[in-house]
């Protein structure tokens, strides 16, 4: 391969060989891979601070017509010191051989971009995903949910529009999504690739790039474990947290139940290309499911959506874009991002917080539930102290209110201001508290209703209106307990196994047995 190609090929961290050690590079290739790294945080470093270097910058006179001459300098020198770090990265890589039978590899799979056998050739490699080839590509996306916004502002309210639209698109994108900040990946960078090599070598798991319809690049794992348990029929597709990457993330519980499972970065995390906001984020989700469905062969009724956190909205999205996917399983998520964003910032700028989360990053689970009509799990954190509104107050923790109102849409009869009121009250104490004496008669009437009007997924249902308070009541601690699970943890405890439940699904008559 020419020497050119080394000054800017992919960095290698890897080589799966049957040995647990990490790619060695060597004195030319560290030290100059060491300086461009350097110089790549600082100017993340710069950028993320550049209204307050600017403002140094200036009051120190370097923006003068005496000091643009040193500053040409300055940049001058940058400029050499780049490129002398490129040549000896690329110098010290032509002389590796680890490194030149990987970059052969890498050339033929380039060259050869169908054929699998290359492409498993490179899978025995881990390096830079963005020099990865692209495995599947979104040749037609979905029509997308358009979730409602608030109505046009008059111009007195341009201000504040254009603050909001400054905030999201500088620093605010970031506070909603620390992970997708890159001095937060380069710190964490060690574990991914430990994640990742576990994934790979223990459990099985392949790396796949899928283009999304925008155009970015979407960083998969998928570990096929159908001919291994009876659980690997079934495909749990994992959707992080807004600091959460695959390798680190929520598909270890899955795993340990032995199911098959895909992860997925967000958009702007490790491998994958773009920024989080929610057209993109709806992008990525909606190319991983064409790619389970299309590449790797399951159907919709053997994919069970798995959501942590902020990646309740990926979920939720996916699930009203897919409504026959088997079910829904949503672990310490939230109603709506306005109602955790707004008591966490000074009142003072409320009216631009609203803006922006409604205009840009309108993460409203609410109005996406009611979209689907499939068996959902809500996992509710009883010491989650990141998705309640108060610290320490269970009353406030948004999931409840999630839950509310899926019910209040799936059983509009049911759920009347009085049975809201006593739901509110209810959830302020875990679940287990909930004490119902009819659960078979109020099981029995849904069913028996279903036989004679339809099936499960034809929400919403009209039962309940000839009831009386204390039936709804019954009725609403009963479907509360279903469609509810609490664990006793913070937000961010792995969740253990035995709390991986399958979403309930109000049985049919001809498939249930009273016992």
């Amino acid at each position: 391969m020419p020497f050119y190609k080394y000054l800017f090929s992919p960095k290698l961290f890897k080589e799966y060989d049957g040995t647990k050690e990490v790619y060695e590079p060597g004195p030319l290739e560290k030290y100059g891979d060491q300086l461009l790294t350097a110089l790549n945080l600082m100017w993340s470093f710069g950028y993320y601070t550049s209204p307050l270097l600017i403002t140094f910058l200036y009051r120190r006179g370097y923006f003068v017509a005496d000091s643009v001459g040193t500053l040409a300098k300055f940049t001058t020198g940058i400029g050499l010191l780049v490129a002398v770090s490129l040549c000896m990265r690329g110098l010290g890589r032509s002389m590796n051989l680890v490194y030149v039978r990987f970059a052969e590899c890498l050339e033929s799979a380039k060259r050869n971009e169908k054929s699998s056998e290359e492409k498993n050739h490179i899978r025995k490699y881990d390096f830079d995903f963005k020099h990865w080839p692209v495995d599947f590509t979104v040749t037609n996306s979905v029509q997308r949910v358009q979730l409602s916004r608030n109505k046009p502002l008059w111009i007195s309210s341009l201000p504040c529009q254009i603050v909001a639209y400054l905030a999201i698109h500088s620093f605010g994108i970031r506070m909603i999504y620390p992970g997708s900040v890159r001095l937060v990946q380069s710190y964490i960078e060690p574990m991914l690739l430990q994640g990742r090599t576990k994934l790979i070598t223990e459990n099985g798991g392949k790396r796949n790039k899928v283009k999304t319809a925008d155009g970015n690049e979407i960083d998969t794992v998928f570990v096929d474990n159908r001919n291994k348990s009876s659980n690997g029929r079934t495909l749990v597709i994992c959707s992080e947290g807004n600091a959460g990457f695959y390798e680190i993330g929520i598909m270890s519980t899955p795993l340990d139940l032995r199911y098959s499972v895909l992860g997925w970065n967000h958009p702007g995390f490790a491998g994958s290309s773009g920024r989080p906001y929610p057209d993109q984020d709806q992008n990525a989700v909606d190319a991983v499911l064409q790619f389970a469905l299309t590449d790797l062969g399951f159907t919709p009724e053997n994919i069970i959506l798995y959501g942590w956190s902020i990646g309740g909205y990926s979920t939720l999205y996916a699930a009203s874009q897919y409504p026959d996917v088997k079910g829904v399983i949503l672990d310490a998520t939230f109603d709506d991002v306005l109602q955790l964003a707004l008591p966490r910032m000074p009142e003072s700028v409320s009216n631009i917080v609203k803006i922006a989360v409604r205009d840009y990053v309108n993460l409203n689970n609410t109005e996406l539930i009611s979209q689907y009509n499939g068996p959902v799990l809500l996992i509710r954190r009883t010491e989650d102290e990141i998705i309640c509104s108060e610290d320490g107050n269970l009353g406030t923790n948004r999931g409840n209110f999630l839950l509310i109102n899926m019910l209040k849409h799936r059983f509009p009869n049911i759920f009347k201001p009085e049975q809201e009121n006593l739901s509110k009250e209810i959830l302020a104490k875990p679940v287990e508290f909930i004490r119902s004496d009819s659960n078979e008669l109020c099981l029995s009437l849904l069913m028996s209703y279903l036989t004679d009007n339809g099936n499960s997924r034809s929400y919403p249902i009209e039962i309940g209106e000839d009831y009386t308070s204390e039936q709804r009541d019954s009725m609403a601690k009963f479907l509360i307990k279903k469609h509810l699970h609490d664990y006793k943890s913070t937000h961010c405890t792995p969740l253990p196994g035995e709390h991986f439940l399958s979403p309930w699904e109000i049985p049919n008559d001809t498939d249930f047995v009273f016992t």
